[in-house]
């Protein structure tokens, strides 16, 4: 009589859980976010690419807003305190939102953000990451709430992204006098009238700007 072995044949298909998974979902959630935006991005096509089954998607990271921040390292989640910049109204939407960056910046989330900004400069895929970064978790839900036409939000957010990553970047990699040392209030006076005009004011946004 032969002996039965105990063997099991090898199971195939899609991964399981094991510690080289959520780096696999993490890389394809990066690619598929850079190539498609948050919007366009879809828990199912990021596990497609990892391989995975999109429940086990869920399991690591919970939703697509919480895989979002992990892929892209975020140091806090802004959309939380979106509800707070918009609270005090339109007029004001400028010097929170910069209060709003100079809080996360000048706090304990300032190494992981200053990582953050210095892959995008080497990095094509981590710029366009970092971009819709700060498009869909910040200025997109902000503008929502901004009396602005809907075919002018996305080049006021763009503008008002180059004023607000040009301030972190003089204030934490140039680290340029004063404003490297200036107290928050000082720079949100400073600054937030011209985050304010890019985001609600008169600004010539003829021509190839809006599309």
């Amino acid at each position: 009589m032969s002996q039965e072995t105990n063997a099991r044949p090898r199971r195939t298909g899609r991964r399981a859980g094991n510690p080289g998974t959520r780096e696999a979902v993490l890389d394809a959630a990066r690619e598929v976010f850079a190539d498609r935006g948050f919007e366009g991005a879809t828990i199912r096509a990021i596990a497609a690419l990892a391989g995975v089954d999109p429940a086990l998607v869920h399991h690591y990271f919970g939703s697509k807003d919480g895989l979002f921040l992990a892929a892209v390292q975020a140091p806090v989640d802004p959309a939380e305190r979106v509800p707070d910049i918009v609270a005090a109204g339109a007029d004001d939407l400028g010097a929170n939102l910069v209060r709003l960056v100079l809080s996360v910046w000048d706090g304990p989330a300032r190494p992981a953000g200053l990582a953050l900004l210095r892959s995008a400069t080497t990095s094509e895929r981590a710029a366009r990451m970092l971009r819709e970064f700060l498009l869909s978790r910040v200025l997109r839900p902000v503008l929502a709430s901004a009396p602005v036409p809907a075919a002018e939000r996305e080049v006021r957010a763009a503008l008002a992204a180059g004023q607000i990553v040009g301030l972190v970047v003089t204030r934490h990699v140039l680290r340029l006098e004063p404003v490297a040392s200036a107290a928050v209030e000082e720079l949100v006076a400073a600054v937030g009238p011209g985050v304010q005009r890019y985001l609600t004011g008169d600004v010539d946004l003829g021509g190839s700007l809006v599309r």
